[in-house]
């Protein structure tokens, strides 16, 4: 049986020369040259022993070069996403939640909750080694795509017309689709390290890709979950191309997509006006959501009325008038317009700023990490993220059709932050792998 326990990769430090007048192979020494009347080197030039005080500074000095590493920049920048979250999750649900629960804090204080667990599950993941991972990597595949299967049973439910819950104890819900893009990331990044050159062969390619493919499917017909499975099949494409050596197979693929996607909805909207099919409406709406209003377009309309009249500034924190039972769940995917309307483009900066420097220091440990398992990992978490933010962000604004994609950290879901914040142990984890310096 293989072992399947993923070992550090470091780089071998270089053997170093010896320095001349240290002494080598010829049994020569320092005090041997000076006594030589024909040393190559100027007396001057020997190095001396330093004092007490010089030996003890010097001997700090190594000791602090191999000092373990942790993020504090990327623990800061969590704290700051999570707080303006709850800010605006308050701000945005408190007129819906006082009228359908008659709790203006309904919506808050459950996220307030589920966040403030989840941040100290972050930081016990945080403690625990990455590379176990590795070892219980296909299991946590499996499991996520059992638990998947189980919406399918009685305990799941189906909200808003989607089936995509697992039914708990205590009136909780679970969202198993987020669990399968931490074992995607998890179990992908275990076996690219574990093929090894073997991914330039076709049928590494193709064997990665197969479990890539599963998981998607089973995101797409087991939870009726479209968007997240692209995410899925995303976060594997892209970590494929992070170690395969040629790129341009890659661009070529990405170009040919985006022609069958335009020349499509070209086509579509020269010939199609209607359609029984969710997703072709969804499509119909985004192309013309004037004229299909009454069909899907409504919260389009009304997320685009609340960017338009926010201006560069907003109205004012609280002061959002599509919020007042305009915008159906704008708690959820639609949170973005309301802090426009609120807080103007100004606000939509900050929260970008956030994310690009939240990103960035996924950049960054992916960059440092020790080995590629834990780069591997890290590079995930940043497609993960990358991905969710860009399509909610072009959902809100209509550049892509609606989807259930909701913007991390910001918007209401217990299990979307709780999985969330898991990625970002295991990311502050491999940042303690990090050594300063030779150490």
């Amino acid at each position: 049986m293989r072992s399947r326990t993923v070992q550090p990769i470091r780089n071998n430090g270089r053997k170093r020369a010896t320095p001349p007048g240290r002494g080598g192979s010829d049994g020569s020494s320092i005090e041997a040259r000076r006594k030589r009347p024909d040393a190559t080197r100027p007396m001057q030039s020997v190095p001396h022993s330093p004092p007490p005080a010089e030996k003890k500074a010097g001997k700090k000095k190594w000791v602090k070069k191999g000092i373990r590493y942790f993020d504090y920049d990327l623990l800061l920048v969590i704290i700051f996403l999570m707080c303006f979250g709850l800010v605006m999750l308050y701000s945005t649900s408190a007129y819906s939640a006082q009228s359908d629960f008659e709790n203006d804090m309904y919506y808050f204080s459950k996220q307030a909750v589920i966040s403030v667990l989840s941040f100290a599950a972050m930081f016990i993941v945080s403690k625990i080694d990455y590379h176990i991972y590795g070892a219980f990597a296909f299991e946590l595949y499996i499991f996520a795509m059992i638990m998947m299967a189980l919406v399918q049973t009685p305990l799941g439910i189906e909200i808003y017309g989607a089936r995509r819950w697992i039914q708990l104890p205590g009136n909780l819900t679970l969202q198993p689709s987020e669990i399968t893009k931490i074992a995607v990331i998890l179990f992908i990044s275990y076996e690219l390290c574990r093929l090894g050159k073997k991914i330039n062969t076709r049928e590494g390619l193709v064997r990665i890709m197969a479990f890539g493919v599963i998981a998607a499917g089973g995101v797409m017909f087991l939870t009726d979950n479209l968007s997240t499975a692209i995410i899925v099949m995303a976060i594997t494409c892209i970590l494929i191309f992070v170690v395969h050596p040629k790129t341009k197979p890659f661009i070529a693929v990405v170009g040919a997509f985006t022609a069958v996607a335009v020349v499509g909805i070209s086509v579509m909207a020269a010939t199609i006006t209607t359609s029984e099919n969710f997703r072709l409406r969804r499509i119909i709406t985004w192309l013309d959501p004037e004229n299909h209003a009454d069909k899907g377009g409504f919260q389009v309309m009304q997320g685009l009325y609340a960017i338009g009249s926010g201006g560069f500034f907003g109205k004012g924190l609280g002061n959002s008038t599509q919020k007042l039972g305009v915008i159906p769940e704008v708690q959820n995917d639609m949170i973005l317009s309301i802090v426009c309307e609120e807080l103007g483009v100004f606000g939509a900066i900050v929260i970008l700023v956030l994310f690009g420097l939240l990103l960035y220091r996924l950049m960054f440990i992916a960059r440092n990490a020790p080995d590629l398992y834990g780069s591997l990992i890290a590079t995930g978490i940043f497609a993960h993220i990358a991905l969710q933010v860009i399509l909610n962000i072009a959902v809100v604004t209509n550049l892509i059709p609606t989807t259930g994609i909701t913007l991390p950290f910001i918007s209401y879901g217990g299990t979307s932050i709780l999985f969330l914040m898991t990625e970002m142990g295991i990311a502050l984890g491999i940042s303690r792998k990090i050594k300063l310096g030779d150490g």
